[in-house]
Order: structure tokens, then C-alpha cells, then sequence
């Protein structure tokens, strides 16, 4: 291989990506290459950590610790990155370790659904909806109900559909390609998490960075 000219290398990192528990982290898992094709396989299995227990769950990498593995074999290349200039590994278990529990997700859809119920009834009672209602159906029929449940039942069924709408699901189907207000904010808070793990991580590299100048020499 060394015979060869080394190339120009294009590299692009992902945002996050998760691993198994006891799997090490090559640059194939973390990024995305642009290279000459007998340089793909060799640049895609360099390993670049083993995760051990102590690292945690969320591990940072970054180009500054990328680009000297990419130099250790081809020393003379040219990178360019593209992109966000680090990658947020997640550690997770080995796969089906953890079944999803079926009695947890009904206690949460239950919680969910009575929930949202209440605040629907709360806001109703705080703003006298129901005198509303008979107010509107005396304006339209011309004689006072204290019931009126046609009205009522109509207007129920507009709440739903109105959520239906305004979320853009119903079950799995979608009625455009339009993301739904809920996967908006899923996306923000994600990416606030993101930034925040970023951040920490840094911090503390730096303060472990700190620690080590501060140690003597054997």
C-alpha cells in the first residue's frame, strides 16, 4: 500500500450513533468517506477506541482524535472534512437484552390519556364552557337548554378531529410529509441534548487534560 500515492480523503461525520456494549468504534461506524476504492476498506476498519466501563454511556469523538489515526496509515494525505466535526456515541446493551415491557406502555397510555382528559375538563370548568354552549344554543334556537347534547356531542367530536389535524397523525398514517408538531419539538429537544453532552464532554477532557499537566514526572 505504501507504494501508492497517498490520496485525497473527504471525510464527513455523523451526528450520533449508537453501539453495542463490548463493541469497538471504528472510523466505518462514525463517518461517511470519500476516497480512491482501495483506500475504503483499510480507512473504514481503523479502530478508534474501545469503549471501557468508565467512559459511561455517551462518548465524544472528535476530528482532532480522527485525523492522527487516518495519518498513522497514510501519512502524507490530505483530509477535508465535511460537516459538524464530531460524532456522539451511545452505548447500549446487546440487542434484545431489554424487551419493551407491554403493562409499562399501557400504564403510560393510560396516564396519557386520562391526563390530557382532566386538563381538557379543567380548562372547560375555568372557563364555564358549558354556559357557553347553552348561551350559543339559545342564540341559535331561540329557547334555552341545559343540555344540550347535540351540541356538545358535536363539539367533542371537533376536538378531535381538530388534534388530528393539527398533529398530522392519525395511528401510522400521515396525511403529508409534513413533520408533526411533536417531532418538531422531539428534534429540538434532542439536538439541545446533543449540544449539552458536547459541551460536558469538553469540559471534561479539558479538566482531565488539566489533571494530567498537573501531575509530576515519574
Amino acid at each position: 500500500m505504501n507504494g501508492h500515492a497517498a490520496p485525497a480523503i473527504y471525510i464527513q461525520l455523523k451526528n450520533r450513533i449508537t453501539v453495542p456494549k463490548g463493541k469497538g468504534v471504528t472510523l466505518r461506524d462514525i463517518a461517511t468517506l470519500i476516497v480512491a476504492p482501495e483506500w475504503e476498506q483499510p480507512l473504514y476498519s481503523i479502530l478508534l477506541l474501545e469503549p471501557k466501563q468508565s467512559d459511561g454511556n455517551l462518548i465524544l469523538i472528535d476530528l482532532m482524535m480522527v485525523i492522527p489515526r487516518i495519518q498513522e496509515l497514510l501519512p502524507q494525505a490530505e483530509i477535508e472534512a465535511i460537516g459538524e466535526g464530531r460524532t456522539i456515541v451511545q452505548i447500549v446493551g446487546p440487542a434484545g437484552a431489554r424487551k419493551p415491557s407491554m403493562a409499562l406502555f399501557i400504564l403510560v397510555w393510560l396516564l396519557l390519556f386520562f391526563g390530557s382528559a382532566l386538563t381538557i375538563m379543567n380548562f372547560h370548568a375555568d372557563v364555564s364552557m358549558q354556559e357557553v354552549q347553552i348561551r350559543i344554543v339559545e342564540m341559535i334556537t331561540g329557547h334555552r337548554d341545559e343540555h344540550p347534547y347535540v351540541f356538545q356531542v358535536a363539539y367533542s367530536l371537533g376536538i378531535g378531529f381538530g388534534m388530528v389535524i393539527f398533529f398530522n397523525h392519525l395511528f401510522k398514517k400521515k396525511w403529508n410529509e409534513e413533520p408533526t408538531p411533536l417531532e418538531v419539538e422531539m428534534f429540538l429537544y434532542q439536538k439541545n441534548i446533543d449540544h449539552y453532552v458536547v459541551n460536558e464532554e469538553y469540559s471534561k477532557m479539558k479538566r482531565q487534560g488539566q489533571g494530567s499537566a498537573g501531575k509530576p514526572e515519574g
